[in-house]
């Protein structure tokens, strides 16, 4: 376990706050790059948004409701449509037009849009298109030096996760800042309840319990004419190249939140899950699972009991709790937290995590949240092979040999074949427990 977030408890406590505060853990990196394209702030900072869903326009709200030196510059999107109903939708904004720039030869579509976004004149990118493409997006706009906001996951398989550790790496030593979708770390509660944790509260932690369990997601219809490409990335959610599953795209807050109260990642997993309620509902249309289980063990025995489903009219939950030798309990707190690591709490959560990375391009401050979002959603990739397989799977085995959800990524087009086809009869593979192999 090499990842920076997981050092003593002492180290990654204060870690945590100062990250929070603007300030991640990073050593002796080379600040060059960050100061020559920002000398402490005084330019402004001009972003592409690359994914024009809502979560990439709701981004972008946030950032520009949380910081007042940042400019839209440049959309990219896989959908023409979707990119210049962003451009035209921030153009008009009467809020904050005055902070939009986008001309029609800045908004991009196609499956390789990113890059020209990318390479727009810009410095910093906020990467919102789905999961499974993270990694090629992020590895691109670290090799030419931009700062980035990344929705999570970060990743969907492991060759996805050893990309990012690269790019990770290679973030730090040009000195640019990397933030993460992961708010809870920004969220006055959470700060409050896992230092409380790490203060010896529940004295020491012997088990976790991590729940997502709520009803289901959208399905998109395809349009006519549209390739097989066109109708997955549209309905991305339900194909594992594109999100990972929902263990992945939805469930890995509770166990980000799991992995920073341990200061630690899990060691192994095994699971149980299947998708029967979904595959009623969505016959042909759909290939993820709708409820997994996981028991999660981590290097020094602790467990993590962890649960996820999309089914209605079932057990709702959405938390986590930890229980140690002293006590249980949630792992948030009540009471108010306004300054940590010298910076203001502003905002709620969401917004808030802009501003904490702005304030680190800003004063040039080291921050790689990236670090810890690739480490969580490794460890969501780790549930999920464990509950497609039924096996036991170790961490360590399954960052190095986890299968490749999408061979030849970096080469697809619109019009290519995705990585799964349907059959004849319409129907996706899907996966069963105790006949599926995750390292093939």
């Amino acid at each position: 376990m090499s990842d920076r977030q997981f050092e003593s408890r002492r180290g990654f406590l204060k870690g945590s706050a100062t990250t929070l505060a603007g300030v991640a853990l990073a050593g002796g990196v080379n600040l060059t790059v960050a100061r020559m394209a920002h000398a402490q702030g005084s330019d402004q900072l001009k972003v592409a948004l690359i994914g024009c869903g809502g979560r990439g326009n709701g981004a972008v709200q946030n950032m520009l409701s949380a910081t007042e030196n940042t400019k839209l510059v440049a959309v990219a999107d896989a959908f023409e449509g979707n990119a210049s109903g962003t451009a035209r939708r921030w153009r008009d904004n009467p809020k904050f037009k005055e902070r939009v720039d986008v001309p029609d030869d800045r908004v991009f579509s196609g499956w390789d849009a990113y890059k020209k976004a990318i390479d727009s004149g810009i410095d910093m990118v906020i990467m919102a298109a789905p999961p499974g493409v993270r990694p090629l997006h992020y590895k691109a706009a670290i090799e030419a030096g931009k700062h980035v906001f990344m929705e999570k996951p970060c990743c969907i398989d492991a060759p996805g996760y050893r990309t990012l550790v690269e790019a990770n790496k290679m973030a730090d030593e040009k000195g640019l800042k990397v933030g993460v979708g992961l708010q809870r770390r920004h969220n006055k509660g959470y700060v409050r309840g896992i230092q409380e944790i790490h203060d010896g509260k529940y004295g020491d932690l012997i088990l976790l319990q991590a729940y997502w369990n709520g009803g289901g997601i959208w399905w998109r219809g395809p349009q006519e004419g549209w390739s097989e490409m066109r109708k997955q990335v549209n309905n991305w959610y339900h194909y594992v190249w594109l999100s990972g599953d929902n263990i992945c795209e939805q469930h890995i807050h509770n166990l980000d939140v799991c992995n920073w109260a341990k200061n630690a990642h899990p060691v192994e997993a095994n699971g149980m899950g299947g998708g029967e309620v979904r595959r009623k509902d969505n016959p042909g249309g759909t290939q993820i699972f709708d409820h997994h289980f996981v028991e999660f063990t981590y290097p020094d025995g602790t467990k993590m009991y962890s649960q996820c489903r999309h089914v209605r009219n079932a057990f709702n939950a959405v938390s986590e709790y930890a229980f140690g030798t002293k006590g249980r309990g949630g792992m948030t707190a009540g009471g108010d937290i306004t300054d940590v690591g010298g910076l203001e709490f502003k905002f709620g959560d969401y917004d808030q995590e802009h501003y904490a990375l702005n304030e680190a391009i800003k004063n040039n401050t080291p921050y790689n949240e990236g670090h810890f979002g690739a480490t969580s959603s490794m460890t969501a990739v780790l549930g999920r092979m464990a509950t497609y397989s039924g096996r036991v799977i170790k961490w360590d085995e399954a960052v190095a040999k986890g299968r490749d959800e999408a061979p030849g990524i970096e080469g697809y087009t619109m019009d290519s074949d995705p990585p799964i086809m349907p059959d004849a009869n319409g129907q996706y593979p899907i996966v069963f427990p105790g006949d599926f192999n995750p390292f093939a």
